[in-house]
């Protein structure tokens, strides 16, 4: 008996020492422990910024939709929940009076929705059952009023992209985050202006109660979250799907492997329009095959025949070796060191200028303007023009061509860089060329993005782009009366568009592969108008099948500069054309 009592004594000193424990000495630490697990910390997701063209028009947007999915496990027998009439009071509801509401909100069978909501008969409940994918805010809201407790909603951010293809191969596409919650960039400006787009996420803290159900007098600590900045771009979205069809036009018309148009602004270097004919819908890119998800026109460089002329006449005049009038005699072969070059087609032996020599692209007159120069004053110059170095706009993948050092060229490579092959480059290069020589001599950077849109409304400006004078401006308005010549008199007659004076380079250059030189590639890069000059626009078509003598961009390139001079209602030109005489002497009509 006296056992008992010693035992029972020393349980009840063992039972308030804990009380005491508990309750006083560490009574702080337990109510921590209690509150932290009473406590749920949620992300706040932000709202991918926007990408929009120059005049406002929506090229890509987020829009947030939600999955619904419930824990079955430890499920009550009734569902305590905030009454919806503001009071701040609760009330207790049935299992099948909440399954009907979720099922009237959800618009689905009453039924099959109370499968997934509770564990039927003896199976054992599961922690996650898919209740609905991808419900609006306004249904996802409406769901969680009704207080079923463990119910959770996950953000499904999905990227809409209203253009379509337009402009697609340069907006790219997203693919979601790692934790399923939200997009992040893939391709494109998606992805390089992920930082900007992305925003920072915030967080809110709030306490439940021990059948999962947020308790609604208990304070709420909120982070908010920062959206991302919305993505102003220099694209003319009008004028780029305008751009797109032609490229895609031409395109199928033979059978090219890729068509690329560029629309660039010659006093600012923006871009106004990338068209690839190979289609990328952000929406589906997966029908897309990779290597078209990227622009053409700024990740395929190739030699780019004569249209790399201009650089070189332009070097040659602004040295002084020659001017538009130097007088040359032209046959069609001529041999220089051991090396024979020819024309594509075989001429007589004429006296020509050298805006004649330009206009009817002669490749033996262009190999005697050249070396007027050194190897490295050329090579100088047409490093000045961008050649031989990526062009950032923005974009992932960008190609910097291949420009060998002069100590580097073999002795037939030293003439065939004065007309475009052996060396490459993109288009994107092709409208920088004759961007500087449009804007009185002076190179500017190319650009994509205008800037950036913050949450507040304000805007942030891109640094001005990088400016460097290539040649002298007397050099570039004597090379706009060269390029008048080649429509005038020379071999871009086709490019002609009426009320304007325009003027531009033809290419055509031989395309290489693994095999050697077995296909070409043909272009045409223009200026209008000339007496003003403020657009360029560079049309080149990869890999053409057919009749060689068939292939031809000039309706691409009238078509797209005529748009965009209509579009920008540029009036026609006033001033006469300043075109140079081809041949000596009075004969101007030779035979080709």
């Amino acid at each position: 008996m006296r056992l008992v009592l010693v035992l029972s004594v020393a349980l009840l000193l063992v039972i308030l020492g804990r009380l005491v424990w508990v309750q006083g000495i560490n009574s702080a630490s337990i109510a921590n422990a209690a509150q932290a697990n009473r406590e749920r910390v949620e992300t706040i997701a932000p709202n991918r910024g926007s990408i929009e063209d120059r005049n406002g028009t929506m090229l890509a947007a987020s829009v947030d939709r939600y999955d619904l999915v419930i824990d079955q496990r430890q499920q009550g027998e009734t569902i305590r929940r905030a009454k919806r009439d503001g009071t701040n009071t609760q009330e207790r509801i049935t299992w099948d009076q909440a399954i009907d509401e979720l099922a009237e909100a959800l618009e689905q069978d009453r039924d099959e929705l109370a499968m997934k909501v509770r564990p039927q008969g003896d199976a054992k409940p599961k922690g996650y059952v898919m209740l609905a994918k991808s419900v609006t805010p306004e249904v996802r809201n409406e769901v969680l009023e009704i207080g079923i407790p463990r119910l959770a909603s996950l953000l499904r951010s999905e990227r809409q992209y209203p253009q379509g293809v337009i402009a697609g191969p340069l907006l790219g596409f997203v693919r979601n985050s790692e934790d399923q919650t939200s997009v992040v960039g893939a391709e494109g400006l998606e992805l390089s202006q992920e930082k900007h787009l992305a925003g920072t996420e915030g967080s809110r803290k709030y306490e439940i109660s021990a059948d999962g159900v947020r308790i609604p007098v208990t304070e709420v600590e909120e982070t908010p979250a920062v959206d991302g900045q919305d993505v102003i771009l220099t694209i003319d979205s009008d004028i780029n799907y305008v751009a797109q069809r032609a490229a895609e036009k031409k395109q199928a018309q033979f059978n090219a492997e890729w068509v690329s148009v560029v629309v660039m602004e010659a006093k600012t270097g923006k871009i106004l329009a990338i068209g690839d004919s190979a289609e990328l819908d952000p929406n589906d890119p997966g029908a897309t095959v990779p290597e078209f998800r990227r622009s053409t026109s700024i990740t395929r460089a190739f030699e780019p025949g004569s249209t790399g002329k201009a650089a070189i006449f332009a070097a040659a005049i602004d040295q002084g070796g020659v001017d538009p009038l130097t007088e040359m005699r032209v046959p069609h072969k001529k041999t220089f060191t051991k090396e024979t070059i020819n024309d594509s087609l075989e001429h007589s032996t004429y006296d020509m200028t050298v805006a004649g020599i330009f206009a009817r692209s002669y490749n033996t007159g262009t190999v005697m303007v050249g070396n007027t120069m050194s190897k490295q004053t050329r090579y100088d110059y047409m490093r000045a023009f961008g050649l031989g170095t990526p062009i950032r706009v923005g974009l992932n993948g960008a190609s910097a061509g291949q420009l060998a050092a002069p100590e580097n060229w073999d002795r037939r490579q030293q003439y065939t860089t004065m007309f475009g092959q052996g060396y490459s480059q993109t288009v994107l290069h092709t409208a920088s060329i004759f961007q500087a020589l449009a804007n009185k001599g002076v190179r500017l950077s190319p650009s994509l993005i205008e800037g950036y849109r913050n949450e507040d409304g304000t805007m942030t400006e891109i640094p001005a782009p990088e400016k460097k004078r290539v040649v002298k401006k007397s050099t570039a308005a004597e090379m706009l009366k060269l390029m008048e010549t080649v429509v005038d008199s020379g071999t871009g007659y086709k490019e002609r568009i009426p009320g304007y004076r325009v003027g531009g380079k033809t290419g055509t250059g031989q395309a290489a592969s693994a095999k050697g030189y077995d296909g070409y590639t043909y272009s045409f890069a223009g200026v209008a108008p000339l007496e003003d000059p403020q657009f360029v626009v560079v049309a080149t078509m990869y890999r053409p099948k057919g009749n060689w003598q068939d292939f031809s961009v000039a309706d691409t390139f009238t078509d797209v500069m005529s748009h965009t001079l209509n579009t920008f209602n540029v009036p026609p030109s006033t001033t006469k054309s300043e075109a140079y005489d081809v041949f000596v002497g009075e004969d101007q009509k030779k035979s080709w």
